[in-house]
């Protein structure tokens, strides 16, 4: 969004578009509805035919992604080509829009998120994709993969739609967060198999659940962000919990996000001495 001038109890958004100073000071406040505010500035500027697509209508839909899009800048869907020149802040997107494919979130219309999900995954990398491919079952728990199938089916015969069939047939409805995402697609990267995901293990009195199993190794492996170990308490919660599933002869391995991108030899070097050891002790 724009550097806003103060006009009374209106502010301007953009040339000529105006909105009431309570609604700029709450979406300062939330993001979602501060993108929200920036997108019907856009609309309004360019044409309410316009819709949200792509990375906007990901952010209103509250999907994660691995690369956010620069703050201020709105992606839009028309049925016809626009002129970009002039629009540095907004996206052009040309396509057609069915009604099924088109929804509403705080009066602006928005592409659905599964065809907003097939949208990206047409041109983002294969680990991006699939990152707001599985933030879409954590925004909405009753989505099913037939729906994205459903969307691919329609879009059949467009550019980069075998990728996107690729990134959402690897999803894995129950991811957790951006990083066990991530963590999948690496291991397939490197050669691993796919390991069993959000599991249950039962130990003598307790039962834990774990991000990822390679039972044939009795093999744990933990995504984890670096607040689980900031608040008091949760970093000897977590040794107590690694040692009963020790005891109950599991190995864990505990990733975090800055080793996957940046000590991936590191990463697999654990996996595989993990997998090659007899016991977990």
């Amino acid at each position: 969004m724009r550097t806003l001038a103060r006009s009374g109890e209106v502010v301007r958004t953009r040339p000529g578009v105006y909105a009431t100073k309570a609604t700029v000071e709450k979406a300062a406040v939330t993001p979602r509805l501060g993108h929200a505010l920036a997108v019907l500035s856009a609309r309004l500027t360019v044409g309410v035919d316009a819709v949200a697509s792509h990375h906007s209508a990901a952010v209103l839909h509250g999907l994660e992604m691995l690369h956010p899009p620069p703050t201020g800048v709105v992606s839009l869907t028309r049925a016809r080509k626009h002129d970009r020149h002039g629009y540095k802040d907004i996206v052009f997107y040309a396509g057609t829009l069915p009604s099924w494919h088109v929804t509403k979130w705080q009066g602006n219309p928005l592409t659905t998120i599964p065809r907003t999900v097939v949208d990206l995954a047409r041109t983002l990398p294969f680990m991006a994709a699939v990152v707001v491919a599985d933030s879409a079952f954590r925004a909405d728990q009753q989505m099913t993969k037939s729906e994205f199938r459903h969307v691919l089916e329609h879009c059949v015969n467009w550019p980069g739609i075998e990728r996107a069939r690729q990134a959402i047939q690897f999803t894995d409805p129950s991811a957790g967060s951006v990083l066990e995402s991530c963590l999948r697609v690496f291991l397939r990267e490197w050669g691993f198999d796919p390991p069993e995901t959000q599991v249950t293990i039962v130990t003598a009195g307790s039962s834990f659940d774990v991000d990822f199993l390679y039972p044939k190794y009795n093999t744990i492996i933990e995504a984890d962000g670096m607040l689980k170990y900031e608040k008091e308490g949760k970093l000897r919660k977590q040794f107590d919990r690694d040692r009963l599933l020790r005891d109950a002869g599991y190995k864990v391995v505990h990733v975090i996000w800055q080793e996957v991108f940046y000590e991936p030899q590191v990463v697999i070097g654990r996996i595989r001495r993990a997998f090659e050891k007899a016991s977990p002790y």
